[in-house]
């Protein structure tokens, strides 16, 4: 199976998503015809309007929109396909998708804010490990939740404290820990840095960043974000959606010196006038 992949983390073929009808809401198409690949070890920047299927595309690379227990509407592949780790999700038999997640670390837009109030950070970030072993090794456990704390710059002395004991960018950090815990092959994160400090949005960007070459390049990753400054950090190339369709993709510089879609015209321009956080952009086109 994973040589239909051809060694690639994620390929996308002409995958199109759609939320099917919903009671008094129709079928809305959240992705139309998109076809890009990202490269082992790649990071690749998402970005676009509001609406353009940025985190319904999250959601569909990461497992979460197969999850029966969900009680959201979920996407479905209606064209194209979506092949992620060798897995063709087009046609993901329900026993496969655990084997999937395992793989790919997602951290959601509201991670930091929905942390479980009642649990440590040590149990949080235990968690993942725990829901696929409860008989997991109990020091071995330790050691590991430990290690991963240190990885992302918080103290060690954080571990029993509970999530409203500590800052967004504390909360943002262990949900990263909690995401790479399994040592995944492939992080999606839809706005890592949404929501908090800015001197922290960079600190966030650069462990990202950091945690990817101290593995090696081992992971790639798909990170969504708003905020140019940390796709620069970050990421090697972007992707921009808007209105569900691809508008660019290649490094900012390609995409931004020479811009041809009137969305990421709009997008330079913004840029010119100063404007680092693309949600500044008030007045863009919007899908």
């Amino acid at each position: 199976m994973r040589g239909a992949a051809h060694g690639f983390p994620v390929v996308l073929s002409d995958l199109s998503l759609e939320y099917p009808s919903h009671g008094p809401s129709p079928a809305h198409v959240a992705l139309h015809g998109l076809t890009l690949t990202i490269h082992p070890g790649e990071v690749l920047g998402l970005l676009g309007s509001a609406g353009s299927g940025k985190s319904t595309l999250a959601k569909v690379l990461s497992g979460v929109a197969f999850d029966p227990q969900s009680a959201e509407v979920r996407p479905v592949i209606t064209g194209g396909e979506a092949t992620v780790l060798g897995h063709r999700l087009r046609s993901l038999p329900r026993r496969k998708v655990p084997q999937l997640q395992f793989h790919v670390g997602y951290l959601p837009q509201d991670a930091a804010a929905t942390l479980p109030r009642d649990r440590t950070v040590s149990e949080i970030v235990a968690e993942p490990i725990l829901e696929r072993d409860r008989r997991y090794n109990r020091k071995a456990l330790q050691t590991r939740v430990a290690t991963m704390i240190d990885a992302v710059r918080l103290p060690l002395g954080m571990l029993d404290k509970f999530p409203y004991e500590l800052s967004g960018g504390q909360r943002q950090r262990v949900a990263l820990a909690q995401a790479l815990v399994l040592g995944p092959s492939l992080l999606i994160a839809d706005e890592p840095t949404a929501g908090i400090d800015l001197t922290v949005r960079d600190a966030v960007a650069q462990l990202i960043s950091e945690l990817r070459d101290r593995e090696h390049h081992s992971f790639s990753a798909l990170i969504i974000s708003h905020d140019l400054p940390v796709l620069r950090r970050t990421a090697d190339r972007i992707a921009v959606l808007d209105k569900g369709e691809l508008a660019a993709l290649g490094t900012i510089d390609e995409v931004f010196d020479d811009p041809a879609h009137p969305y990421v015209m709009a997008l330079a321009g913004a840029l010119d006038a100063g404007h680092a956080v693309i949600d500044d952009l008030e007045d863009g086109p919007t899908a």
